[in-house]
């Protein structure tokens, strides 16, 4: 967890400090409220108190380092959290050493491009004092030991919410479609048979009727449902295939869409764009297993077994044969080289589901195949352990935040 200081601190605020301490120097009198009885209580939190000088200081500190906001209101309500902090820190005997506090103070005087001394003496020329720094740098530093210590076990995501993370772009919004599909398979010998179908099929105008014929004649998984699939995001789908769905209307139907081994006809049953929706994929993380006997029962018994031993793509390394040529492949690719049965299979699954709807060789061969995650476009240079840590980092802040507005909500607080 960094050093949360409530603004941002940048790189090159030398320049701006040496503006600054120009007009607080023309002005003669201190920050309102602090020109009379400047060490008389201002504020008392829980019998511990704030006096006007520490206020003054800390007004002409924020100045100083541009903080957001009103300096003297900001002022306020800073150091009224630094004393509940301090009151925590004090029960739980969290204690900051002399080594961590030069430390601390040298890394927050390097952000403004500066050494330690260098900072002191230009606070010391805004009027700010040493020991406001002191104090400042020392609360976070021994809260942010606190936080750590206390919820870092609990802030460390598991590997399946790294997962989501690395699958999620937040700054995306997206369209999402409702379909119902029909994949009929062929072999070489009833081809012109089946083409002769796929086009009767792309004709029908009524939801029952394709219904019906998904129910007769579809392969996929979704036939015992009239070929009906939940809500996708557009960008789930084959890059190719997005232009011909998002053109159609509720009840239209495509032309039949070529496959491996297959064609497949779909149905529009609705579309709706969503708010902050799904990202850009750059990478798909998929398993395939080969199961001989294509769609016959006994094939369709053998991979009933594979997936009762799988849970995640991991688990496929545990299976016996699994070294065989062609029998287990994983591999991760961008989603316009994955070839397209696969592709319109995987739009369809989330994280660690399967699907046995496809077969190769001619249809003697079923497959298993399993998503094992998706890395969205602005994610594509982050490392599992960036992700990680970031969430980390997350959370830890929502962690001190929450703690923060507890002790405040149970504290008692008079401002004179």
């Amino acid at each position: 967890m960094q050093l949360n200081f409530g603004f941002s601190v940048g790189r090159g605020l030398s320049r701006w400090m040496k503006c600054a301490l120009a007009s607080l120097a023309l002005a003669s009198a201190p920050f309102a409220g602090t020109a009379q009885n400047l060490f008389a209580p201002a504020i008392i939190v829980n019998d511990d108190v704030i006096t006007n000088y520490e206020l003054g200081q800390r007004a002409r500190f924020m100045a100083l380092l541009r903080a957001p906001g009103n300096p003297e209101e900001e002022a306020r309500e800073a150091l009224i959290e630094d004393r509940l902090r301090a009151q925590i820190l004090e029960e739980f005997d969290v204690i900051v050493t002399p080594e961590q506090l030069e430390q601390g103070m040298s890394d927050f005087a390097a952000r403004t491009q500066m050494t330690t001394q260098e900072f002191l003496g230009a606070l010391a020329q805004g009027g700010v004092e040493p020991e406001t720094l002191r104090e400042f740098v020392r609360i976070n530093l021994g809260w942010r030991e606190y936080i750590r210590g206390r919820y870092g076990e609990q802030a460390r995501p598991s590997q399946a919410e790294i997962d989501r993370a690395l699958a999620n772009d937040p700054s995306s919004g997206s369209v999402s479609v409702l379909l119902s599909e029909i994949i009929i398979p062929f072999t070489p010998d009833n081809l012109p048979q089946v083409e002769q179908l796929a086009n009767e099929i792309a004709g029908l105008n009524s939801y029952d009727a394709f219904s019906q014929a998904a129910s007769q004649y579809s392969a996929s998984e979704t036939r015992n449902s009239g070929g009906r699939l939940d809500w996708l995001p557009i960008n789930n789908l084959p890059e190719q295939l997005r232009p011909v769905i998002i053109e159609l209307n509720p009840g239209e139907t495509t032309q039949p869409i070529p496959l491996p081994n297959a064609v497949a006809i779909f149905q529009m049953r609705g579309i709706q764009e969503i708010a902050g929706g799904t990202p850009s994929y750059s990478s798909i993380d998929y398993a395939t297993y080969m199961v001989p006997g294509g769609r016959s029962a006994e094939a369709q018994e053998a991979a009933a077994s594979v997936l009762g031993q799988v849970d995640r793509c991991d688990d496929f390394y545990g299976l016996p044969g699994i070294d065989a040529p062609g029998v287990f492949q994983r591999q991760s690719q961008a989603p316009g080289a994955i070839p397209r049965d696969i592709a319109l299979e995987l739009a369809k699954l989330d994280q660690n589901e399967t699907s046995t709807a496809l077969t190769r060789s001619n249809g003697q061969t079923l497959v298993v195949l399993m998503l094992c995650g998706r890395t969205a476009a602005v994610n594509k240079d982050a490392t599992r352990d960036d992700i990680g840590n970031f969430l980390t980092q997350q959370r830890l802040q929502s962690y001190a935040d929450s703690a923060l507005a507890q002790r405040r909500a149970d504290a008692l607080i008079v401002e004179k």
